[in-house]
């Protein structure tokens, strides 16, 4: 991406106040602004005190789900004599998706630091950062930035002069969509094949190595060490609606938009001003038509759904769709929406691990008559039949990825169902025909 856009004047830079500046990167440059104190109060502090104010926060999961991340901590039970392990999802295969990275890229050591606390506050002594096989330069930043924690005595079997071990490893996957699934990375981490497991037991009880284990996203871990330095109470303060929504939020911009790139806002913003004000509005002599906020995954929102959501969990929730990773794509009146669809059907069939039935034939299927619809060759019929492999695909499988690939398709057809019907009568792509006129 080169170097972030300059910051906007209503965004709330926290996590992302450093982007675009290279000394950041250092472990001296990241001292200097204030980096490792948090971890320095953490390991002076209980497990059990540092998971109380993260509960307090009121911070949930960034990945996606949006699960209470002290919540989340709580399930484990610091001192059963078990080794307990903490696992960093850096995977960021979502599509349209690419805010993680950047953290990674500009200020390395503020994942290690949040990092380093969550592993103390489950009692994990080892931490793995399992990051996605093709981000090749934010993996070598983060191989570098481990090591010169290590070499300042931040990491190890001695941390900051504690006496507390905390050892963080750097694992490359292979590229696969699948291991962004918690079990799956583990699984993956493991040296088995990247496929979901069964649950229950659920990773704080039976996770890596068959060990208490967490899972957290980049993103929420960075959130940590300002909230440790800040307090609960600043943190919680940041919300514009929901009580329940709190904090500030990185979102990954892409598509037909003036400004496209990463944005933080503080939760609640309205997405409306967002889109329109912040990222530019549409490209000169066009009109949005759809976005879909939260990665590929989401239901798609027509623009007068858009316009109204306020941008946090439930505001999403509310207005038929889900805040996700933070991934917003933009589509204005020049896309054809049969198109997109049909090719975010094509991405999760070959993404999917073909382990259920419902997602190895759902997938290809569905995949399938999308084309042959967007080719001009498809039916009426074609569409009573995709909702209803879509409802075959749907909370029907080990993982969500069945349940990705229904749900672009089930929200295109409720909104642009007129698009798929100019598709069948017109037995051509009307876009591709204009464009070609």
């Amino acid at each position: 991406m080169g170097y972030p856009h300059k910051s906007h004047p209503k965004e709330t830079p926290i996590l992302s106040k450093y982007f675009g500046e290279p000394q950041a990167r250092t472990l001296e440059g990241w001292k200097e602004r204030g980096g490792y104190r948090a971890l320095q109060q953490a390991l002076g502090m209980t497990p059990a005190d540092i998971v109380n104010v993260v509960k307090e926060s009121g911070l949930r999961g960034r990945g996606g789900a949006g699960f209470p991340t002290g919540m989340k901590w709580s399930f484990m039970k610091p001192g059963d004599g078990k080794a307990h392990y903490l696992c960093v999802n850096a995977d960021e295969s979502e599509p349209g998706t690419f805010k993680d990275r950047e953290i990674m890229r500009w200020t390395p050591h503020a994942l290690i630091e949040g990092t380093a606390i969550g592993a103390y506050a489950i009692g994990a002594e080892t931490a793995y950062i399992y990051i996605r096989g093709e981000f090749t330069e934010p993996l070598a930043i983060m191989e570098r930035a481990v090591q010169d924690a290590y070499a300042a005595g931040l990491l190890g079997a001695n941390a900051m002069g504690t006496g507390k071990r905390i050892d963080v490893h750097v694992h490359r996957g292979a590229g696969a969509y699948i291991c962004g699934e918690e079990t799956a990375l583990m699984n993956s981490l493991e040296g088995r094949r990247g496929n979901p497991r069964i649950k229950p037991p659920f990773p704080a009880v039976a996770g890596l190595f068959g060990l208490p284990t967490t899972i957290n996203n980049v993103e929420t871990l960075a959130a940590v060490p300002h909230i440790l330095n800040n307090g609960a109470a600043w943190y919680k303060a940041m919300s514009l609606s929901s009580p329940k929504s709190t904090g500030s939020k990185l979102y990954s911009v892409c598509g037909n938009v003036t400004r496209p790139g990463n944005y933080e806002v503080t939760m609640g913003y309205p997405f409306k001003d967002f889109l329109y004000d912040m990222c530019g509005g549409p490209l000169p002599g066009r009109k949005f038509k759809a976005v879909i906020p939260g990665g590929s995954s989401v239901p798609i929102q027509s623009m007068e759904e858009a316009e109204s959501t306020l941008m946090d969990y439930e505001g999403f929730v509310a207005k038929g769709t889900m805040l996700g990773s933070g991934g917003v794509i933009v589509f204005d009146d020049s896309q054809c929406m049969v198109r997109h669809i049909a090719r975010l059907a094509r991405f999760y069939a070959h993404e999917s691990c073909a382990q259920c039935t419902q997602c190895r034939e759902g997938t290809a299927w569905t995949t399938r008559i999308m084309e042959r619809i967007e080719a001009g060759n498809g039916t009426m019929q074609d569409f009573d039949t995709l909702l209803e492999i879509g409802d075959n695909m749907t909370g029907k499988t080990i993982c969500v990825l069945s349940d990705s690939c229904a749900v672009p398709v089930v929200s295109g057809l409720q909104k642009f169902r007129h698009e798929f019907e100019a598709h069948i009568t017109g037995k051509r792509c009307p876009f591709r025909a204009t464009a070609a006129a």
